[in-house]
């Protein structure tokens, strides 16, 4: 368990959380340079509408929600986080091998869901592993750094992807299918150091509180955190899967290429922004930061719907790794302040549960009003960008009504 401190800096941070971090850097660099590539492959390879592209990204997300809340519960129950991570880990890194002989979009979703399936039973444990590593006054810092080191993974990868597109077919406008399985093959390595490094470096911490197993129940978890998922949930509605934002970017003019140029200072932007924002969190109310992530969420997505060219698109990303950067790990925070100890799991489990079965309809609905279904053609391009700019608006306006009572937990 981490030591209080008055002043804690970075390079202060318990081994777990640094392990964690580095573990997650791992994961993204393997994963970010498949996934965002997966919309422009199943598009331009395979020729699939955007409604299935949202149907294999909503379920992909809704998938793992189960397993989210479960394994969540079962960490607390067991008081024990580390193994429950590291199995979701390998769960995901021999999943992805398998996108390498995919050739029709059932294959693709389905490797895809078992990627998820691995998400789904280590981020409740990995989650309340960071929280249970560190002191409630450094939380906001722990997980805004754990972030930012996610995300720097994120823009490793993606520069990465960008070389070998870069190689591979540096003039085509569309994804092909050899640069694809090429970039499917490198990203295994950092996907089995991700999974080696917290095997080896982390070190379970005994869980605090009640030795009486948790109540598998969401009202155990109190009024102020059901509020808190009312309010974040409405928000995730129209948070549909960023598949949606690199294909707009593709029907604006930019290339493969440009696509991964803009990810990766999209993450560049991401990384920069949490750990402050982490730390300032600690220091003023967490809703203000998440509020104004939300309302930088509400601006881009507005732009989505009317940009008009690349550059603009590229703008827009960039202010987008603001949102990210502010509400992400501030709201990861946020819900250890909500609940006891030895209810952490099971609240981290029921947070990426729910927002994960959101995920499906929000993902579902964004297609659906591009390209429509069946005979109905849909709104357009603008419609889910428009619809999820409202929702935003709302969601934000509904967080600064409310005020959570001040937390009387103690420190871990």
């Amino acid at each position: 368990m981490a030591e209080e401190t008055k002043k804690v800096t970075i390079k202060d941070l318990p081994r777990n959380i640094w392990v964690v971090s580095f573990t997650s850097f791992f994961m993204d660099i393997s994963s970010e340079m498949v996934i965002n590539l997966i919309p422009l492959f199943l598009s331009n390879v395979l020729g699939i509408k955007t409604n299935i592209i949202g149907l294999i990204e909503g379920v992909a997300e809704s998938t793992a929600s189960i397993l989210k809340l479960f394994s969540g519960w079962l960490s607390d129950k067991l008081h024990t986080r580390k193994w429950l991570a590291v199995a979701g880990y390998g769960i995901s890194a021999l999943a992805k091998p398998f996108f390498y002989f995919a050739n029709t979009w059932g294959w693709v979703a389905g490797v895809r869901w078992a990627d998820r399936v691995g998400k789904g039973i280590r981020t409740a444990p990995r989650d309340a592993l960071v929280a249970d590593s560190i002191s409630e006054e450094q939380r906001g810092m722990a997980f805004g750094f754990h972030r930012a080191a996610d995300t720097a993974g994120a823009m490793v990868g993606l520069l990465i992807a960008f070389g070998l597109v870069w190689a591979a077919q540096s003039s085509a406008v569309a994804l092909g299918m050899d640069t694809f399985r090429l970039i499917v093959l490198v990203s295994l390595v950092p996907a089995f150091l991700a999974v080696i490094a917290l095997t080896v470096g982390v070190v379970d911490v005994k869980v605090k509180g009640s030795a009486k197993p948790p109540k598998f129940a969401f009202k155990s978890l109190g009024k102020q955190f059901m509020i808190f998922m009312l309010i974040v949930g409405l928000f995730d509605l129209g948070n549909s899967s960023d598949a949606f934002l690199v294909l707009r970017a593709q029907e604006r003019g930019v290339s493969v290429l440009g696509i991964l140029g803009m990810l990766a200072v999209f993450n560049l932007v991401y990384t920069l922004v949490s750990t402050p924002a982490g730390k300032l969190s600690d220091k003023i109310d967490r809703r203000m930061l998440i509020i104004g992530g939300w309302v930088f969420y509400a601006l881009v997505y507005l732009g989505f719907g009317f940009v008009s060219a690349g550059w603009q698109v590229w703008a827009l990303y960039v202010v987008y790794g603001l949102y990210y950067g502010m509400a992400y790990g501030t709201a990861k925070a946020m819900v250890a302040d909500l609940v006891p100890a030895e209810l952490r799991g099971t609240a981290y489990g029921t947070y990426n549960a729910i927002l994960g079965i959101i995920d499906f309809p929000a993902s579902l609905i964004a297609g659906i009003l591009w390209q429509g279904v069946g005979g109905w053609q849909g709104f357009g391009p603008s419609a889910p960008f428009l619809f999820g700019a409202v929702l935003a608006g709302l969601a934000a306006v509904m967080m600064a009504a409310w005020k959570p009572a001040p937390s009387s937990q103690t420190s871990p």
